[in-house]
């Protein structure tokens, strides 16, 4: 089919490769506008971007796909089909209504569950026992189209938001040629999302990575595994922001009635509002991850102290 490709970040670039690999004609690829990065600021392109010029593919970065101009240009294509994976704009209904087959989206989520920014760190959070992508049918809601198609893929202690990420990327490329080669067959038909079970993942802030203490030992683990690799967990100590790179919950601990924050002892263990939370790899700024015991033998971070939230 005559598609265009519109994603920006690393999870969209699997499901370009695979269409590509399949053989479809991918006239056009739309990704976010290069953007100041680095040590030097210079401008770099997104993910995708880079991977399409690497491909010898036509690109555009458009400011607003709402402009007449960029509607416009779309149009032109003259397209069978548009793949949309974390684009990163909202696509108005006359973008959404010109190619044949309309767009469809790649999506890291069960849907109706998760729809939104951030679905893969949200589910973690959450402790959600499973995980998936859904390949919908795109509206002008914000991921409320219809479902195509979806697969699973269960959570475990161990996941964490950048394996999962690389795991769904893989899982969506491949449900996207499905999806694809049954539009082209007329085999697939998409099913309205259920009214029960919708929860919105709001984006991700760097600052609701630092951990508050006063939150449940479970909440704050399942969070320092949500936020790797990014924009990892943290706390405040004596002026320096330490990242707390894995943790786990003492569930043999006692509960002490600890003020939330104070340092139980050189493991080392913190009390929280509910539960104690064992930090295993720490990161001082502009130092290498060391395990705890390593962090506890060059860091004075004393029993008794009572960290801030």
């Amino acid at each position: 089919m005559r598609i265009a490709f519109m994603g920006s970040p690393d999870f969209a670039v699997s499901t370009l490769n695979a269409i590509i690999s399949a053989g479809h004609d991918v006239v056009c690829v739309y990704a976010q506008p290069p953007r100041p990065a680095g040590r030097g600021q210079k401008e770099q392109p997104c993910p995708v971007h880079a991977a399409a010029l690497e491909l010898g593919l036509m690109v555009r970065t458009p400011q607003d796909m709402r402009a007449v101009g960029a509607i416009t240009e779309f149009a032109a294509l003259d397209l069978d089909l548009a793949v949309v994976v974390a684009y990163g704009q909202i696509l108005p209904a006359a973008i959404l209504d010109a190619p044949g087959y309309g767009c469809i989206n790649v999506h890291a989520s069960l849907l109706p569950r998760w729809r939104g920014a951030a679905p893969i760190q949200r589910a973690i959070q959450a402790g959600d026992a499973e995980s998936g992508v859904s390949i919908m049918q795109m509206d002008v809601g914000l991921d409320t189209g219809p479902v195509y198609m979806t697969r699973r893929i269960p959570l475990d202690a161990a996941t964490t938001g950048g394996s999962l990420h690389d795991q769904l990327a893989i899982m969506g490329a491949s449900a996207c040629l499905e999806v694809l080669a049954g539009i082209q067959h007329g085999s697939v038909t998409p099913v309205p999302q259920p009214d029960d079970g919708v929860t919105y993942a709001s984006k991700i802030d760097r600052d609701e990575a630092r951990l508050d203490w006063k939150l449940d030992a479970a909440f704050l683990e399942r969070s320092v595994r949500a936020f790797d690799p990014w924009p990892r967990t943290w706390f405040d100590h004596e002026g320096e922001r330490i990242k707390v790179l894995s943790a786990r919950v003492d569930h043999d601990a006692s509960d002490s009635g600890a003020t939330p924050g104070r340092v139980l002892d050189n493991r080392p263990a913190v009390a929280c509002g509910d539960g104690v939370l064992v930090l295993e790899s720490l990161q001082r700024p502009g130092k290498k991850p060391q395990d705890a015991s390593d962090f506890m033998r060059g860091y004075d971070l004393k029993t008794g102290i009572v960290l801030t939230s």
